[in-house]
């Protein structure tokens, strides 16, 4: 018998109870050994709940407790939920997480603190998709080109609604709080820095790079309006919130902002609150991973996967994905100025004679060449609204031509770029 000892029984600490004790035949036949949750610890003994295990207040039962031989931590936060799992590996027992922001700033430091005791994480990214096993053992043969991820429900719901209904930001940011999706302070998911800790996780597995959140770029949806939904529409294109990693020569561009992309490509065919995460091998080419981002039982789901994969395999396989550090091959953090891609750019103006020919030459002066330009009347007529799409070029350069065009006279608003992924 193997004892599971859970610490933070909300949702998903509830569900990986049930889950456990309803399916338990199924998972003894997988595993080898009948997995049972003896002890779960919550902040509120008062609180009812409907679950059939010996609950606590107190961390140091579960760590302290010799039989306890797993630790499942869903504590949320960073720095304490560190000092916990530490504890726990200190006690000799095996760790599985669903702490993505723990993960994002200490995972090589639990690595190298774990050694040879077994860490799983797998409901770290993107709920109950096994994205991180398919990267660490399916795809364990191929260089990884690229990852493309929609790994954020909530940015993916409002973003949808305003694709395919006008919705406008603001109702549909209510609407997600009302229906549980947002937080009442959404700035983590918006932000785009929940999609962000995700990111850093895959990367570290595809391409053993070691990068906090500081280190890339990350920007929100918060700057979307009609009128990019307009231009996204009349040219063939989803916006998304993409996380990108991308491999060129040595060196690795890591990612995360609104996106246009080509709405027949497979990633923007996920909508909704759902997940899903492109992957590109040098041996497999693409492959596509679809599926629910967040919830109780599907992120209990790959809770108990990790938990089934201890119990069968112990420390076999390594928490990130590299046994040895690969000779005349470490890769390097691409920086965001040298990013090379195609550009949106949305401008209001003074709608008068000679605005779009400045608005050309600035451009010019950046190395930009426009692709292609429509105009929209404001409902002030004397202002309009000009969207523009680039050639590629580098972030560097459209960076400046944003900050000279924002200096303008005839600029009425400042003027908002989306990267477009190709």
């Amino acid at each position: 018998m193997v004892k599971v000892g859970i610490i933070g029984v909300g949702t998903v600490g509830s569900s990986v109870v049930n889950i456990l004790q309803k399916n338990r035949d199924i998972i003894k036949a997988r595993a080898g050994k009948e997995i049972v949750p003896v002890l779960g610890i919550v902040k509120n003994l008062d609180k009812t709940r409907d679950l059939d295990i010996k609950l606590s207040d107190n961390i140091d039962d579960v760590l302290e407790d010799e039989s306890i031989d797993i630790v499942v931590e869903l504590m949320g936060g960073v720095e304490a939920p560190l000092e916990v799992v530490k504890k726990a590996l200190a006690k000799n027992k095996a760790v599985v997480t669903a702490n993505k922001a723990m993960l994002a700033y200490h995972r090589y430091e639990l690595q190298q603190y774990a050694k040879e005791i077994p860490i799983g994480f797998e409901a770290s990214v993107a709920g109950g998709i096994p994205i991180i096993k398919a990267l660490r053992e399916g795809l364990s043969a191929n260089h990884i080109e690229s990852i493309k991820g929609i790994m954020n429900g909530t940015c993916n719901y409002m973003l949808t609604k305003m694709m395919k209904e006008g919705v406008a930001f603001d109702v549909i940011l209510k609407e997600a709080q009302d229906l549980g999706y947002a937080e009442a302070d959404p700035s983590f998911d918006i932000g785009g820095f929940d999609a962000a800790h995700k990111l850093l996780i895959l990367a570290s597995i595809a391409y053993g790079i070691d990068a906090k959140p500081e280190d890339i770029l990350i920007e929100g949806i918060e700057n979307i309006n009609k009128e990019d939904i307009f231009f996204a529409n009349e040219f063939g294109y989803s916006i998304k919130l993409l996380t990108i990693a991308k491999k060129t020569d040595d060196a690795v561009e890591l990612r995360v902002h609104p996106a246009l992309i080509d709405r027949n490509a497979m990633i923007a065919k996920v909508d909704g609150v759902m997940n899903g995460v492109s992957v590109v091998g040098d041996c497999v080419g693409e492959t596509m991973y679809y599926g629910p981002g967040a919830g109780g039982d599907a992120t209990a789901s790959s809770v108990i996967s990790d938990i089934i994969d201890i119990v069968r395999n112990g420390s076999n396989s390594p928490m990130l994905g590299f046994k040895n550090i690969l000779e005349n091959s470490v890769l390097k953090l691409k920086k965001a100025d040298d990013i090379f891609t195609k550009y949106y750019i949305r401008i209001e103006v003074e709608d008068r004679i000679g605005v779009l020919s400045k608005i050309s030459n600035i451009l010019g002066d950046h190395d930009i060449s426009i692709n292609s330009f429509i105009q929209k009347q404001s409902s002030d007529t004397q202002n309009a609204t000009l969207l523009f799409s680039t050639h590629q070029c580098f972030e560097k350069n459209i960076q400046n031509a944003i900050h000279d065009l924002g200096a303008c006279d005839f600029i009425r608003k400042n003027p908002v770029m989306i990267r477009i992924e190709e």
